[in-house]
């Protein structure tokens, strides 16, 4: 199989595997074979109430909100590792992709994410569905793709179908996080971008250079979002939890004018949403939900 430009050969499916992000073991289980992951890592978010069982029960091996590093990673013997970021994928994370086939263990690196935060044409979530169905048969459980695929699509059907329109699209600030006191928000070449135009919202930076953008105060200011869609995450950085972004946008001299945040318009999702993984597609009714409350 071809994936992210690299040629990887399966001899069987996987018996043990390590996921080196929670998503990544979220779409596993998900896809019926979570009793093979042997190791994760980097978790971020609080897991679904419906697979909190199996998740906890996977050992992790990582400190948490942390990339897992190569030593841990081969004390698990996988014969198989799974990751949503390309930046895990190096020798100074989880080990290169390159040295991994060298030890005689295959890999899978998302298609939305073969270059560190470079934005994907065609970002969408028939190519998360695709994911599932190549994942699915890596795993010997070919159906199981199609119908998680399936599933998803008829979640995101139903929510579109509640849509109120509105004559002039909003503007929207997808936040995700601060590094270092700057914002990070979604840019174009990803699902946040994707879901944007599937809803008829503007993204604000839908002309930023990469999928993740690195931004500032000024420029959301001065682009005022009519609405701004929270990630949740709890990873224990600064800025992760909605309620701290909240607290942050009031409290900035700058931030606290904005029509948005002044008057509350604030779409709170899970913060693992905004990754590409099983729960992405949840943003949309959760999209669509904030916005019809907001007219």
């Amino acid at each position: 199989m071809e994936n992210c430009g690299t040629d990887v050969t399966f001899e069987a499916a996987p018996q043990r595997v390590v996921t080196l992000n929670q998503t990544a073991a979220e779409n596993l289980i998900h896809l019926g074979v979570g009793d093979r992951i042997v190791g994760s890592g980097y978790e971020i978010d609080k897991t679904p109430d419906e697979i909190v069982e199996q998740y906890e029960s996977i050992p992790i091996l990582s400190a948490h909100g942390q990339p897992m590093k190569y030593e841990k990673l081969l004390e698990a013997q996988p014969d198989f590792v799974y990751g949503s970021f390309a930046s895990f994928f190096t020798a100074e994370q989880s080990g290169d992709r390159e040295q991994l086939h060298s030890l005689g263990v295959p890999t899978y690196l998302t298609e939305f994410d073969c270059s560190y935060h470079e934005s994907v044409a065609g970002a969408n979530f028939e190519l998360l569905y695709e994911e599932y169905r190549r994942l699915s048969r890596i795993f010997g459980v070919p159906a199981a793709g199609e119908r998680l695929a399936t599933e998803q699509q008829a979640v995101v059907d139903e929510a579109l179908g509640a849509l109120e329109n509105r004559d002039t699209p909003l503007k929207v600030l997808w936040f995700y996080s601060t590094y270092a006191g700057t914002p990070w928000a979604a840019g174009p070449g990803g699902l946040p971008q994707y879901i944007s135009e599937l809803v008829g919202v503007e993204n604000i930076f839908d002309d930023a250079s990469t999928k993740w953008a690195e931004v500032s105060w000024d420029e959301v200011a001065a682009r005022d979002p009519d609405v701004i869609v929270l990630a949740d995450l709890t990873r224990g950085e600064p800025n992760d939890t909605a309620q701290e972004k909240i607290d942050l946008l009031k409290n900035d001299p700058l931030t606290r004018e904005l029509g948005a945040v002044a008057g509350d318009r604030f779409i709170t999702i899970p913060g693992r949403y905004m990754d590409p993984s099983y729960g992405s597609v949840y943003t949309v009714p959760a999209l669509v939900e904030g916005l019809n409350r907001l007219r």
